[in-house]
């Protein structure tokens, strides 16, 4: 695959991820042997190694307060209740129980839907929601929330997690000679993830 640096392949070399799982030891990982900090905490370094692979540059989020801090710098931040999320951004999160108050993980957003939650794809996390969701050892897809109000009447709404969105910039893909941007049915496997 070409390093375009389009967000199609940001998306599917993030999406071929799920499932991947750390070790044999705790928090050991090809994605934080990439970025030389393996045995650490590698929501971020994941997104790292996702970034490289597709040829996006996004700023160094290993350490995820300073990526969400470089952000706000870039002028390219959101803060989540008034976001307009869009696939591909990046979501910091602040989990209040994991007795860190601050930023401490981070997801790419993979779909944004209408009632105020995005599919994300995060590493390091549980594919369920009682497993630790900033260090839970595997890629996952996961439904996060980013306004209060979520869900609708039928279901409550779930916690709201996501403190804001980063917007990395990405590269338009290349046309075909109508001009036209390459997209076909079938880019994202969204089948796969529901």
């Amino acid at each position: 695959m070409t390093k375009g640096g389009t967000l199609k392949e940001f998306l599917e070399i993030a999406q071929a991820e799920v499932g991947y799982i750390e070790g044999p030891r705790d928090n050991e990982t090809k994605y934080g042997k990439f970025v030389k900090v393996n045995f650490q905490p590698w929501c971020g370094s994941f997104i790292m190694w996702c970034a490289n692979k597709a040829g996006v540059k996004i700023p160094n989020t290993i350490y995820t307060p300073a990526g969400a801090k470089a952000f706000i710098d870039k002028g390219t931040w959101s803060y989540a209740e008034e976001a307009e999320p869009m696939p591909g951004d990046l979501a910091y999160f602040d989990f209040p129980s994991d007795g860190i108050d601050r930023i401490s993980h981070v997801g790419i957003v993979l779909e944004v839907h209408k009632n105020g939650t995005v599919t994300t794809i995060e590493g390091n996390t549980t594919p369920d929601k009682r497993g630790n969701q900033r260090n839970g050892g595997e890629v996952c897809i996961k439904i996060r929330a980013y306004k209060k109000k979520n869900r609708g009447k039928a279901k409550p709404s779930l916690p709201v997690f996501i403190v804001g969105f980063g917007r990395p910039k990405f590269k338009k893909p290349k046309t075909k000679d109508t001009g036209q941007p390459v997209f076909e049915s079938g880019d994202f496997d969204y089948a796969r993830i529901r």
